[in-house]
């Protein structure tokens, strides 16, 4: 959410109950048939032992999951026949994509232009689906998507209110899609080199799930009382997920600090007419980018496995307690974190679920492990990994 102040705050107040997670486990059915397809997706390349991009269909898995979500739709991503709304959005993305987007605007009139057009398509598209969600509420039936519950306290819908939940719409369909899905194809990365995190995983989902690997077993298991508390419980798949998000972060914010403040910052090493020192900066009135893959990287923190993937230093817990709370902030900190860090998390623990005990993933081209000549096996190193 870009909006400043006393509207950055009423807008955070009218989306919160969307985002909580009581109410996304509610959603769960939901999330888990998006889910289902992106497995049924998997099966066939299984079947062939084709190459193919993890990213793609991760992608467009995040964007199912969104659409139906947060504005109550079918974007249908995830066929060969996507929804006019999700065939316009791409085209808007693929715009903001390409060795042109490095150049002035002035020198790309014609990219201007049809990104103007094809925003303006988004822009008529959410508003007559915001429409409808106004419409249509009944307060004998309790709303489900997050637009719905955010247009709950809503008197009038006037172009000032359509075009600030449009804002938002778009602001969740562009954030949420890209970091989410590449967060999914880092994990499945990470546990395809490190074989005894993803045996882990494993034990953890045979205790929790039962022994029936098969998609409708795993789906039923969690559909039925007590899958709620089964997702809860994922806890070194949730150590995952943060040990993905702390090597790679897909995304990073910037602040801007207040005039006369006083803020100031040490950098370590100056070059100077007297040698090397530390050497002190006033940033009041900057803005401040945090390059969070650093900050999350920091040896003085992490240790001598500050650059390897190792998910028990959250489970552990005098280890974790170490851990200053702003050495992690995948999500950002404070009042204006990420507001679907919660919806990110539960999906991922889907994905966990229904697919780290089927698969066994192997990364081809850059990256790609050594294999042994004669089992034809990934070669493990001392410390157990690819």
């Amino acid at each position: 959410m870009a909006s400043k102040g006393e509207d950055w705050k009423a807008l955070r107040k009218r989306f919160n109950p969307g985002f909580a997670p009581q109410h996304l486990m509610t959603l769960l059915p939901s999330i888990i048939d998006k889910v289902s397809l992106f497995v049924t997706h998997l099966d066939g390349f299984a079947r062939t032992g084709e190459e193919f991009s993890l990213q793609s269909l991760a992608t467009n898995l995040t964007f199912d999951v969104i659409g139906r979500l947060a504005l109550d739709i079918d974007l249908g991503a995830q066929t060969s026949s996507p929804g006019e709304f999700m065939r316009v959005f791409h085209s808007l993305i693929e715009t903001y994509t390409g060795e042109q987007i490095d150049l002035p605007r002035w020198c790309t009139p014609r990219l201007e232009w049809k990104r103007k057009r094809l925003a303006e398509q988004v822009r008529t598209l959410l508003s007559a689906i915001v429409r409808d969600a106004y419409a249509e509420r009944n307060e004998r039936t309790k709303p489900r998507s997050i637009l719905s519950m955010s247009l709950q306290d809503v008197g009038t819908l006037t172009p000032e209110v359509i075009n600030v939940t449009c804002d938002q719409l778009s602001s969740f369909l562009f954030a949420g899609h890209d970091t989410t899905s590449s967060t999914i194809s880092w994990m499945l990365y990470e546990l395809s080199r490190t074989p005894h995190a993803l045996r882990a995983v494993r034990a953890e989902l045979d205790d929790l799930l039962g022994p029936d690997t098969s998609p409708a077993a795993v789906t039923a298991r969690l559909l039925a009382p007590g899958g709620e508390e089964i997702v809860h419980r994922m806890s070194y798949t949730s150590a995952v997920i943060k040990e993905t998000l702390r090597l790679w972060p897909p995304g990073a914010t910037a602040r801007m600090t207040k005039p006369g403040d006083g803020l100031g910052i040490v950098l370590p090493i100056a070059s100077n007419s007297l040698g090397s020192e530390p050497s002190g900066v006033n940033v009041d009135t900057m803005m401040l980018y945090h390059v969070i893959s650093i900050i999350q990287r920091d040896p003085t923190v992490f240790g001598e496995t500050a650059n390897a993937f190792v998910p028990e230093r959250w489970l552990d817990k005098s280890n974790a307690d170490k851990i200053p709370a702003g050495a992690w902030r995948a999500f950002e900190r404070g009042p204006r974190n990420c507001i679907g860090q919660e919806l990110a998390t539960i999906e991922m623990r889907i994905v966990i679920a229904l697919v780290a005990r089927r698969y066994d993933f192997s990364k081809v081209g850059i990256g790609a492990p050594t294999l042994d000549s004669i089992t034809g096996e990934p070669e493990i190193d001392k410390a157990g990994d690819c």
